[in-house]
Protein backbone atom coordinates (compact mmCIF):
# COMPACT_ATOMS: atom_id res chain seq x y z
CA UNK A 1 0.00 0.00 0.00
CA UNK A 2 1.22 4.01 -0.72
CA UNK A 3 -0.15 6.73 0.61
CA UNK A 4 -0.41 9.87 -1.95
CA UNK A 5 1.07 12.99 0.15
CA UNK A 6 -2.12 15.24 -1.36
CA UNK A 7 -5.04 13.40 -0.16
CA UNK A 8 -3.24 10.61 2.20
CA UNK A 9 -6.12 7.86 -0.07
CA UNK A 10 -4.34 4.58 0.61
CA UNK A 11 -3.75 2.74 -2.95
CA UNK A 12 -2.73 -1.06 -3.58
CA UNK A 13 0.08 -1.14 -5.80
CA UNK A 14 -0.28 -3.37 -8.68
CA UNK A 15 2.10 -5.97 -9.34
CA UNK A 16 3.46 -6.67 -12.68
CA UNK A 17 2.61 -10.20 -13.65
CA UNK A 18 5.45 -12.86 -15.11
CA UNK A 19 5.32 -11.95 -18.65
CA UNK A 20 6.41 -15.94 -18.97
CA UNK A 21 3.17 -16.95 -17.63
CA UNK A 22 0.55 -17.40 -20.16
CA UNK A 23 -2.88 -18.37 -20.60
CA UNK A 24 -3.50 -20.66 -24.05
CA UNK A 25 -6.95 -19.18 -25.08
CA UNK A 26 -8.98 -21.64 -27.97
CA UNK A 27 -12.08 -20.56 -29.28
CA UNK A 28 -12.75 -22.15 -33.01
CA UNK A 29 -15.54 -22.48 -35.17
CA UNK A 30 -16.50 -25.98 -35.75
CA UNK A 31 -16.33 -27.68 -39.00
CA UNK A 32 -18.76 -29.52 -40.54
CA UNK A 33 -16.89 -32.92 -41.16
CA UNK A 34 -14.34 -32.05 -38.29
CA UNK A 35 -15.74 -30.69 -35.73
CA UNK A 36 -12.88 -31.01 -33.28
CA UNK A 37 -9.99 -30.35 -35.92
CA UNK A 38 -9.72 -26.10 -36.04
CA UNK A 39 -9.98 -26.40 -31.99
CA UNK A 40 -7.03 -29.29 -32.10
CA UNK A 41 -5.14 -26.88 -34.48
CA UNK A 42 -5.23 -24.09 -32.56
CA UNK A 43 -4.25 -25.15 -28.87
CA UNK A 44 -1.37 -27.12 -30.97
CA UNK A 45 0.08 -24.02 -32.51
CA UNK A 46 -0.69 -22.31 -29.41
CA UNK A 47 1.65 -25.07 -27.36
CA UNK A 48 3.99 -24.49 -30.29
CA UNK A 49 3.92 -20.69 -29.92
CA UNK A 50 4.56 -20.82 -25.95
CA UNK A 51 7.22 -23.43 -26.39
CA UNK A 52 9.26 -21.54 -28.67
CA UNK A 53 8.90 -18.33 -26.61
CA UNK A 54 9.63 -19.73 -23.50
CA UNK A 55 6.42 -19.03 -22.12
CA UNK A 56 4.85 -21.46 -19.41
CA UNK A 57 1.21 -22.05 -19.78
CA UNK A 58 -0.89 -21.94 -16.89
CA UNK A 59 -3.58 -23.09 -18.18
CA UNK A 60 -5.46 -24.11 -21.24
CA UNK A 61 -8.91 -22.45 -21.54
CA UNK A 62 -11.94 -23.03 -24.20
CA UNK A 63 -15.00 -21.58 -25.11
CA UNK A 64 -17.61 -22.66 -27.90
CA UNK A 65 -17.25 -20.34 -30.83
CA UNK A 66 -20.27 -18.21 -31.66
CA UNK A 67 -21.20 -15.66 -28.94
CA UNK A 68 -19.67 -12.55 -30.24
CA UNK A 69 -19.53 -10.69 -26.63
CA UNK A 70 -16.23 -12.39 -25.20
CA UNK A 71 -17.35 -11.11 -21.86
CA UNK A 72 -20.56 -13.46 -22.30
CA UNK A 73 -18.16 -16.15 -22.42
CA UNK A 74 -17.62 -18.85 -19.53
CA UNK A 75 -13.84 -19.22 -20.39
CA UNK A 76 -13.09 -15.41 -21.60
CA UNK A 77 -13.75 -14.57 -18.11
CA UNK A 78 -11.78 -17.30 -16.77
CA UNK A 79 -9.28 -15.22 -18.73
CA UNK A 80 -9.53 -11.69 -17.46
CA UNK A 81 -10.45 -13.68 -14.00
CA UNK A 82 -6.13 -14.79 -14.21
CA UNK A 83 -5.19 -11.42 -15.56
CA UNK A 84 -6.66 -9.07 -12.76
CA UNK A 85 -4.91 -11.39 -10.21
CA UNK A 86 -1.83 -11.32 -11.87
CA UNK A 87 -1.35 -14.64 -12.65
CA UNK A 88 -0.74 -14.41 -16.24
CA UNK A 89 1.35 -11.52 -18.36
CA UNK A 90 0.71 -13.26 -22.12
CA UNK A 91 -2.74 -14.62 -23.37
CA UNK A 92 -1.97 -17.00 -26.68
CA UNK A 93 -4.83 -16.87 -29.00
CA UNK A 94 -4.71 -18.22 -32.74
CA UNK A 95 -6.12 -14.84 -34.37
CA UNK A 96 -7.69 -11.92 -33.20
CA UNK A 97 -11.45 -13.25 -34.37
CA UNK A 98 -11.09 -15.90 -31.74
CA UNK A 99 -11.57 -12.68 -29.22
CA UNK A 100 -14.63 -11.45 -31.14
CA UNK A 101 -15.57 -11.67 -34.54
CA UNK A 102 -14.81 -9.29 -37.03
CA UNK A 103 -17.92 -7.55 -37.38
CA UNK A 104 -17.44 -6.79 -33.69
CA UNK A 105 -14.06 -5.49 -33.61
CA UNK A 106 -14.88 -2.97 -31.13
CA UNK A 107 -15.43 -5.48 -28.43
CA UNK A 108 -11.92 -7.14 -29.11
CA UNK A 109 -10.31 -4.09 -29.02
CA UNK A 110 -11.77 -3.47 -25.35
CA UNK A 111 -10.52 -6.84 -24.05
CA UNK A 112 -7.21 -6.41 -25.20
CA UNK A 113 -7.07 -2.23 -23.75
CA UNK A 114 -8.60 -3.68 -20.74
CA UNK A 115 -5.81 -6.71 -20.33
CA UNK A 116 -3.10 -4.13 -21.55
CA UNK A 117 -3.80 -2.20 -18.43
CA UNK A 118 -3.85 -5.38 -16.16
CA UNK A 119 -0.18 -5.40 -17.89
CA UNK A 120 -1.10 -8.63 -20.17
CA UNK A 121 0.20 -9.05 -23.38
CA UNK A 122 -2.12 -10.62 -26.07
CA UNK A 123 -0.21 -13.10 -28.74
CA UNK A 124 -1.01 -14.46 -32.38
CA UNK A 125 -0.07 -18.14 -32.68
CA UNK A 126 -1.18 -18.31 -36.11
CA UNK A 127 2.14 -18.46 -37.94
CA UNK A 128 1.60 -14.81 -40.07
CA UNK A 129 0.87 -12.92 -36.84
CA UNK A 130 3.01 -14.81 -35.02
CA UNK A 131 5.92 -13.28 -36.95
CA UNK A 132 4.13 -9.78 -36.19
CA UNK A 133 4.80 -10.38 -32.59
CA UNK A 134 2.73 -9.10 -30.13
CA UNK A 135 -0.36 -6.86 -29.99
CA UNK A 136 0.85 -3.17 -28.79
Amino acid sequence: MTTTPQTSETTAVAARPDSSAAVLYVCAERGRLTPTLAAQRAEEEGREYAAAHNLHLVEVVTDPYGQPDPCQRDGWMRVRELAGEGQIGTVIVRWPAAISPDAWHEMRHREIRWLQDHGVAVCYSWAPLAASGQVK
